[in-house]
């Protein structure tokens, strides 16, 4: 650093400058009951006091060296919630999202395997995971219904072309759960025989010698992932 810029650096004053609330938001999902669900927590204080949001924090600046420290941090202390990954989703941010002044979020979302949850600290009442399909029917704060959407478009996208969906199960797990995940994600109905022979062809499952009976009917072979299911893409979309 030169002598110029540390002089400069010295008599810099943040607090000259008008401040922007600057916030992490997650955006969970996870497949549970035959349903696509995110996870949602209770404000338990001003502003949206009593609204359902998604779970997230302001940044510390003692505690977090990056963003993504923020919103792993945010999660495990409010929801008891820690995802092994998460990915960045995009910036919100405007002069009205929230009543406290100029705010932008910076929101990430991570499919992952159903876990159990609870409100850890005392700005949150309760935690819980929601039905994707009932959020309109909730008081949801600030622009939160439409990250979600945000995230859910994200991953109906990737249910596309790649196996992601096998982040939202919790292993082993049968082919009928993991082509649950696709058609609840692209709102579509999947021929079971093409998707059969999708996964086949793919060579990222392995089965595991030990089945599993769903809705009283057949037993179903359980698999689990091979490294690289990643990476793996479909020749042609799954809808195509």
């Amino acid at each position: 650093m030169s002598e110029s810029e540390q002089s400069f650096l010295n008599t810099y004053n943040a607090a000259d400058y008008p401040i922007v609330l600057l916030s992490v938001d997650a955006v969970l999902l996870t497949y549970h009951e035959d349903r696509l669900k995110v996870l949602l927590v209770e404000r338990a204080s001003h502003p949206a006091i009593g609204c359902w949001a998604l779970p997230g924090g302001f940044i510390d600046q003692r505690a977090d060296n990056q963003l993504e420290d923020a919103a792993m941090r945010s999660l495990k202390n409010k929801t008891g919630v820690a995802p092994p990954y998460i990915e960045q989703l995009g910036a919100f941010g405007s002069a009205d999202r929230d009543p406290r002044g100029w705010s932008t979020t910076v929101a990430y979302t991570a499919l992952i395997p159903y876990a159990a949850c609870a409100a850890h600290i005392d700005s949150v009442s309760d935690s819980q995971w929601f039905d994707v399909d009932r959020l309109k029917t909730l008081k949801l704060a600030f622009d939160h219904q439409r990250i979600i959407e945000a995230g859910i478009e994200r991953f109906r996208q990737k249910a596309l072309y790649s196996l992601v969906t096998a982040r939202a199960l919790a292993e082993p797990f049968t082919l009928y759960e993991l082509r649950r995940v696709h058609e609840l994600l692209i709102g579509k109905t999947i021929q079971r025989k093409s998707f059969l022979r999708r996964i086949e062809s793919s060579g990222v499952l392995k089965e595991t010698g030990e089945t599993k009976v769903i809705d009283k009917g057949r037993p179903a072979m359980l698999y689990k992932t091979r490294p690289g299911i990643d990476d793996y893409r479909f020749v042609r979309n799954i809808d195509g």
